[in-house]
């Protein structure tokens, strides 16, 4: 977020707050009840562990202390992976929490998504209906929160249409394909599996590109060279991209830089 280089006497104790308050992330849009930010890839959105890790949650409880200090919150609506970059929505009262997440519970809240994947669909458009359920319930794997499609998983709906096709010659492949994905549920993991299932999986997806081997490969060293070569990017190239209420608010995230640089 970018703050004025100089602090005017005339800051509110809120407006003071913000100022102080350094972050990597970018603020859209907000109203007194809600705020939509457009988060980097590799930030967590909530605490996972208790070892003090940056999270998006942690940053904006900071941003809108002054608000927090007279009965305010911060109440993350749609949750993203550390890797997905894009739009995240962000109650600040009681109220709009609750507004918004009877809005999520009724599929009121349209989200779509860019992921750049491998290879060239034979479709320009595509439907994918197919159930998702933890892969480690029905099978094996060694990946524990891997999901898969299972017939009496959750179902799960994406509509996927091709937006650019383009080469690329990487030690690992030359074609390439940006997609717009519409998920008309919201399951774990669900573009991902989706369009893995199809054979066109999300370049840089540890889980569930090349082999599941990476992510725990990954797990272990972190990024190196080697697991460069197998999935081109450090994170999974999917980013939110745009947000709709049924009530007609929309608010759109571009391309980061990272996958702006994968284009032609």
């Amino acid at each position: 977020m970018t703050f004025r280089s100089e602090i005017k006497p005339a800051l509110s104790a809120s407006e003071q707050s913000r100022a102080n308050c350094r972050t990597d992330f970018t603020i859209i849009a907000e109203t007194a009840a809600y705020l939509v930010a457009d988060k980097p890839p590799f930030l967590l959105a909530h605490p996972t562990k208790p070892d003090g890790a940056r999270t998006l949650w942690g940053e904006l409880r900071e941003l809108l202390a002054f608000e927090i200090a007279n009965g305010g919150q911060v109440s993350i609506v749609n949750r993203l992976d550390r890797e997905t970059s894009g739009l995240m929505l962000v109650a600040k009262t009681s109220a709009a929490a609750r507004h918004f997440g009877l809005l999520m519970q009724q599929q009121r809240i349209a989200k779509e998504y860019l992921a750049i994947v491998w290879g060239w669909p034979e479709w320009e458009q595509q439907i994918v209906d197919a159930p998702l359920a933890r892969q480690g319930a029905h099978g094996s794997t060694a990946v524990y929160l891997k999901q898969s499609l299972h017939p009496q998983g959750a179902p799960a709906i994406t509509e996927l249409r091709v937006e650019q096709r383009f080469t690329r010659l990487t030690s690992a492949g030359e074609r390439f394909c940006l997609i717009r994905a519409i998920p008309k549920t919201g399951r774990t993991h669900q573009i991902r599996v989706h369009l893995a299932s199809l054979g066109h999986a999300i370049v840089g997806d540890k889980i569930y590109g090349p082999d599941e081997q990476l992510y725990l490969q990954f797990i272990q060293t972190g990024w190196t060279a080697e697991l460069e070569r197998h999935l081109l990017l450090p994170r999974h190239a999917l980013h939110a991209a745009e947000l709709r209420l049924d009530s007609g608010e929309t608010w759109t995230a571009p391309l980061p830089r990272d996958l702006r640089e994968f284009l032609p």
